[in-house]
């Protein structure tokens, strides 16, 4: 039993640790109003453990607050709730949707970030850049986060998930 708590925790760690250790080197990409977070890829692993669901929320709050440290993060400190909110929002649904196979593939999984993060992200980038709600902004800032989640997501989520499972680890990490 203590084993199989130490292995979740442990799985949920190196989620965490390698969501910040992928988002470190594209820190220019991860924020703004056109972005694209390779990292976020990493938010279809709660398809294998709801320890991942911990994981990429942690990694993101680090990733975040990094941004919001250096000022990489235009959003600020705001980010760190609202950015974090939106990837936990979506690893839950994701978690909930991992049994909803196409071909073997968890494609429906991957819909919550892509849905959450436009929608959230784009909301918190209009307030932030037009200082109030302004639908044609949003509506941009919407299309430009989702676009940039369906890449880290669709093209690069979803061969891992396939490689992990392909290969057995998704069974020895989680």
């Amino acid at each position: 039993m203590r084993n199989q708590k130490t292995k979740k925790m442990v799985g949920s760690a190196l989620v965490a640790a390698l969501y910040f250790a992928m988002s470190l080197p594209f820190m220019t990409l991860n924020f703004g109003a056109v972005q694209l977070r390779v990292s976020e890829a990493f938010t279809l692993l709660p398809v294998f453990s709801p320890g991942a669901i911990t994981g990429v929320t942690l990694g993101c709050v680090l990733v975040n607050a990094f941004g919001a440290a250096t000022n990489a993060n235009i959003l600020g400190p705001l980010d760190i709730l609202i950015g974090s909110l939106a990837t936990f929002l979506a690893a839950l649904c994701t978690y909930r949707l991992r049994n909803v196979r196409f071909k073997g593939l968890p494609l429906l999984a991957a819909l919550p970030p892509v849905l959450f993060n436009a929608v959230i992200i784009g909301l918190e980038l209009t307030f932030v850049i037009s200082g109030g709600f302004n639908l044609p902004i949003f509506l941009v800032n919407a299309f430009q986060v989702g676009l940039g989640e369906c890449i880290a997501c669709f093209c690069l989520g979803i061969p891992m998930c396939y490689a992990l499972e392909k290969t057995g680890v998704d069974r020895k990490i989680f």
